[in-house]
């Protein structure tokens, strides 16, 4: 998962407040920390974590493990959870995917940049070449948006929001919200839509219509699009921040892969794509 402001930042610690089940056996009271690596993570949240381990965050925490060589557990929790609140230390080491600067818990160096993205059909010539929001093609496009995001405010600014097409994330997934909005930008009942990079990267990817993913980086107004993603851990521990900062730097290049394998937008922190990253369909 990826832990944003607004929404989902304050949603992390409170889930921490629910029964966690732990995937794997309860370390020993007297084994030493580095031998267990601790991950909270959601159950069902995919491209970034389920339980069975197919999400690119259970691919990178896997990683980290094998690089400490640490014995790997999990601490599942839902992406809504109760307005209760504790510790971090509670239930886990770290949460895989944070987005820098919330000021809630402390932040690895970012190990990867991404942005909300634009979605349409590559076969669709009215809007060849839209790469941000104020372009005045878009403003007779049918455009999805996931109720209560980042970007669904820039619709008004822009003057799209007579042609919205909300899909509605309260009470079903933010992976199933998004898996309907793909559908219905492949079947041609909306024209364009706007999700999270990597929920739109890896959706878009599963299409059996070629489509086109535009980072929305170059946007002027309105509420950020563009964020640093870190590793969220305890505060007061700088000796464990740096062993994590030390993995991200040495392992940049395998991160970068794994994340494009997952079509994962990846930008440089300008915004800028990177080439590593995976291949547009």
């Amino acid at each position: 998962m990826v832990v944003f402001p607004y929404a989902r930042a304050v949603g992390f610690l409170a889930a921490l407040a629910c029964a966690a089940t732990f995937s794997g056996p309860a370390p020993a009271e007297d084994a030493p920390v580095m031998h267990w690596l601790r991950v909270c993570a959601d159950p069902d949240n995919m491209p970034f974590s389920n339980e069975k381990g197919e999400g690119f965050e259970n691919k990178l925490a896997e990683l980290l493990a094998a690089k400490l060589n640490a014995h790997l557990v999990y601490a599942w929790f839902p992406e809504a959870g109760s307005a209760a609140s504790r510790p971090l230390r509670d239930s886990c080491d770290l949460v895989m995917g944070y987005a820098q600067g919330t000021g809630l818990i402390e932040d690895t160096n970012p190990y990867y940049h991404t942005s909300y993205v634009l979605i349409f059909r590559q076969n669709d010539p009215s809007l060849a070449g839209v790469d941000s929001l104020s372009d005045p093609r878009l403003k007779s496009k049918k455009i999805g948006i996931l109720a209560r995001t980042p970007p669904a405010s820039m619709l008004a600014t822009n003057g799209l929001a007579a042609n919205a097409q909300p899909f509605e994330i309260a009470g079903t997934s933010t992976s199933k919200a998004a898996s309907e909005m793909i559908a219905g930008i492949a079947a041609g009942t909306i024209d364009a839509g706007l999700l999270w990079g990597p929920v739109g990267g890896y959706y878009a990817q599963r299409s059996h219509v070629p489509l086109t993913l535009v980072p929305l980086t170059k946007e002027t107004v309105g509420p950020r699009l563009l964020f640093d993603i870190t590793m969220g851990i305890r505060p007061g521990e700088p000796e464990w921040k740096h062993s994590l900062n030390k993995l991200i730097a040495e392992n940049q290049d395998d991160i970068n892969a794994l994340l494009g394998v997952y079509n994962v937008p990846l930008l440089d922190e300008a915004g800028n794509p990177l080439k590593t990253g995976a291949p547009e369909r």
